[in-house]
């Protein structure tokens, strides 16, 4: 065989070896390679949709945080009011009580200045009777003279 017969029988042989790899041979790593570049792509989409996802939570759970920072700052302060409107009322409540407790010691004090006037009128009157009837030497009737003695206290 001369070289060019060799030549052709090769360039058939090379003809066949492409014409099956291209028929047996390649579709299955073109789909092979068509599937893994989807599975990548699909990798991909859902890391993007992940990170998207991840953020929006992100927002999401800070927006939750702030709502209940800002709801635990407004318990505190209707709290912190409570306690002031509680304490401010206990204060007003210890007020009036004092002032009523003072209004009652006054009524007593009073009462009872009045009750010793009384009871000094009365030693007094006793001891200007026993001493009218020390000067008199003689025995006053206090039913008969009750008018008199009744004035005398009037005036002291």
């Amino acid at each position: 065989m001369s070289i060019t017969g060799t030549l052709i029988v090769q360039m058939i042989v090379f003809l066949i070896l492409v014409w099956f790899t291209m028929k047996f041979v390649w579709p299955p790593i073109t789909a092979a390679l068509d599937e893994r570049a989807k599975k990548i792509a699909d990798g991909l989409s859902a890391a993007d949709k992940a990170k998207a996802d991840s953020a929006a939570a992100e927002r999401r759970i800070q927006n939750e945080l702030s709502a209940a920072k800002d709801d635990a700052a407004k318990r505190l302060a209707d709290a912190e009011r409570l306690a002031q409107s509680m304490v401010e009322d206990a204060k007003t409540r210890a007020a009036e009580e004092g002032a009523k407790i003072i209004a009652a010691a006054r009524a007593e004090a009073e009462q009872e200045s009045v009750k010793a006037r009384e009871a000094l009128r009365e030693q007094v009157a006793g001891l200007a009777v026993k001493g009218a009837e020390q000067i008199l030497r003689r025995e006053i009737n206090a039913g008969v003279h009750a008018e008199l003695l009744g004035r005398l206290k009037a005036e002291l």
